[in-house]
C-alpha cells in the first residue's frame, strides 16, 4: 500500500473530508505552494528533528524555517538538531524521501505543529510523493493527529 492510499484510507475511516490533488513535480514546500497556486502559509512543510536522541516530526508553514534554539527551549530539551535524510528514510518506507505527510502518528513519531500553522482553517501537504497533495481542514488534522502546538519557527 502506498503512503497516499494508507493516508486516504485513514482519513476516510475517521470521517475526515479531504481533497487529493496532482501537480507538477515539486520537491520543496514552497514549490508545492506554487504548483497548487496557494500562499506558502497554507502548505504544511514536514521536518524531522532529533531531540535528546529521539526523532520527532515538525509541521510548519512552507514560508517558515525551524528555529532550533526556540525549539530546544519550547521542548525543554538539551540537544536538538535536524535529522539527516538517511536517518529517517526507513521510518517512512511507503513515502518518497522528503514527501512525508504530517501524520507522524501513523509512523510512531510525536508531532509538533508550529502555532502559525495551527491557525489556518485548511492545510495542504504532500501525500507521500512529490506530485500528490492532500488538502483538509486543520480541525480534522488536529482531531486525528493530536499534535502539540508550539512556537518554533520564523518567517523566511
Amino acid at each position: 500500500m502506498t503512503c497516499q492510499d494508507r493516508l486516504q484510507e485513514f482519513l476516510a475511516s475517521n470521517g475526515a473530508s479531504f481533497e487529493s490533488e496532482h501537480h507538477r513535480l515539486a520537491y520543496t514546500a514552497q514549490e508545492v505552494a506554487a504548483a497548487e497556486h496557494v500562499p506558502g502559509k497554507e502548505v504544511a512543510k514536514v521536518v524531522v528533528a532529533v531531540v535528546d536522541g529521539g526523532a520527532i516530526m515538525l509541521a510548519l508553514p512552507a514560508d517558515r524555517k525551524v528555529d532550533l534554539d526556540r525549539l530546544r527551549f519550547e521542548l525543554g530539551a538539551s540537544e536538538v538538531r535536524l535529522a539527516r535524510e538517511e536517518e529517517f528514510a526507513g521510518v517512512f518506507p511507503d513515502c518518497e524521501v522528503g514527501a512525508m505527510p504530517p501524520f507522524g502518528n501513523l509512523y510512531g513519531l510525536p508531532v509538533y505543529v508550529e502555532r502559525s500553522l495551527a491557525r489556518a482553517p485548511e492545510i495542504i501537504f504532500q501525500a507521500g510523493t512529490h506530485t500528490e497533495t492532500i488538502k483538509m481542514r486543520y480541525d480534522d488534522f488536529d482531531r486525528l493527529v493530536h499534535p502539540e502546538v508550539k512556537d518554533f519557527a520564523f518567517r523566511l
